[in-house]
């Protein structure tokens, strides 16, 4: 089969989750969690005590496909004794296998982890023949060009995949946002705020190029917010305080409010309107009532007020966003306020973007006003315009779909041939895409 006649492969890992799929769907095909489980050296314990789902490898007709094309995987069959995603969370609860996490603080940190891990993903789950595929894999920004050429020697020598474009997530992750009415030009200057699980990042693109010295990243994202709401449901001395029950709460009941103090108010004065619970009856004989509080709206509210969760870390998202804009070259930084664009499930509360944008307009105009009063001259204002979108929860996934279904998409990326005349150095250079 021809590669120009195939969809992209794009590929999304990041520390917490993979995202799977093909060049122009609307959304990923699968969504697992980047941990991989290994069989423990010396250990007895049988595969049955695993899931029992195979792995694609096993088979032999695979592995005779995989040999047939000369694909350098030359493992024996023990050493595909693995499992990836949920299943590796599953296989690690037995004593036989140990789980790992192959991506720290978004960057590879181990190799070999990393191979199989891909391996499954590509045989398993995409049950794709490489060679067939270009493929579109993603990067946290400042990553070593030491890491593209190990990708690039991994997806090269290991799978022989056709071709190979690997995209800086902010970029795909800006790409995303033209999906908004709001977007006026499609561009690739902006300011990214991705936030996921572990670690929000606020990254200054110009032009397609991410403004290293600029980034600055906070200590604030999911899983914190999930924390917080379980401390909350503590001290009120709920029946249910598990992380699965805070975490149901952040997904179903959370938004972001105006001002934290006037709904405090509106709590207080009209308790019966505010009133939610959730019947908790998972692997309980009784069901249980827990009520939600305060933590609707108090727990998203760190973003803007860290100091009523942590005392280690207290500046408000919006002045960050600010001095990351200041930060950056003075050409720019008129676009990097008027495309703010939002990135990562950790951004999808309600009000999220509008707050955010008010906040930051409070900060651009106090400045503009006290440069007025100094200088004596009227200023022509800042224009702050923070971007939702519907796709933003998946934005950089989405983002490398739409770009790896265009048309110019293969002209872009590092073929089989170029590697093997010129060696992995080739993706230390990526054009840039032209934006159509």
């Amino acid at each position: 089969m021809s590669s120009m006649g195939t969809p992209a492969v794009v590929m999304d890992s990041g520390t917490g989750l993979t995202k799977l799929g093909f060049a122009g769907n609307d959304a990923p095909s699968w969504v697992f969690p980047t941990a991989i489980s290994t069989r423990v050296p010396g250990s007895s314990g049988s595969k049955s005590s695993a899931p029992s789902k195979p792995s694609i490898l096993s088979s032999a007709s695979a592995a005779s496909k995989i040999s047939s094309n000369n694909v350098s995987i030359k493992r024996g069959m023990e050493d595909l004794d693995f499992y990836i995603g949920e299943e590796a969370i599953e296989a690690a609860k037995g004593p036989s296998y140990s789980l790992n996490y192959p991506i720290r603080h978004g960057q590879i940190d181990n190799w070999d982890h990393m191979e199989r891990f891909w391996e499954n993903s590509i045989f398993k789950y995409l049950k794709c023949e490489p060679e067939d595929h270009y493929f579109l894999l993603t990067e946290p920004p400042l990553n070593p060009p030491e890491n593209r050429e190990n990708t690039a020697e991994i997806m090269f020598e290991s799978f022989s995949c056709a071709g190979l474009y690997i995209a800086v997530q902010a970029v795909l992750a800006l790409a995303a946002s033209w999906t908004s009415s709001k977007v006026q030009d499609r561009s690739l200057t902006g300011t990214v705020i991705d936030s996921g699980d572990g670690v929000t990042h606020v990254i200054p693109v110009a032009e397609g190029y991410v403004i290293g010295s600029a980034i600055k990243n906070i200590p604030i994202a999911g899983r914190d917010i999930t924390l917080f709401i379980q401390s909350l449901l503590r001290d009120r001395g709920e029946p249910d305080t598990s992380l699965r029950t805070a975490e149901r709460i952040k997904q179903e009941f959370s938004y972001v409010c105006p001002d934290m103090v006037k709904e405090f108010g509106k709590f207080d004065s009209q308790p019966e309107k505010f009133a939610q619970y959730i019947v908790e009856t998972t692997n309980r004989a009784k069901p249980l009532t827990v009520d939600v509080g305060y933590e609707r709206f108090l727990a998203p509210e760190i973003f803007f007020n860290p100091e009523i969760a942590s005392s280690d870390f207290l500046t408000p998202l919006p002045e960050v966003v600010d001095q990351v804009i200041q930060a950056s070259p003075i050409d720019v930084r008129k676009n990097l306020y008027r495309n703010i664009v939002l990135s990562g499930g950790s951004t999808m509360f309600k009000n999220f973007g509008r707050r955010l944008q008010l906040d930051l307009k409070s900060i651009v105009n106090e400045r503009v006003h006290q440069s007025e009063r100094l200088s004596g001259a009227k200023s022509s204002g800042v224009e702050v315009q923070v971007i939702s979108h519907k796709r933003q929860k998946n934005a950089v996934w989405f983002g490398g779909s739409l770009l790896a279904q265009t048309n110019e998409f293969k002209s872009y990326c590092h073929t089989k041939q170029d590697y093997d005349e010129y060696g992995p150095n080739i993706v230390r250079n990526f054009s840039l895409f032209s934006v159509p």
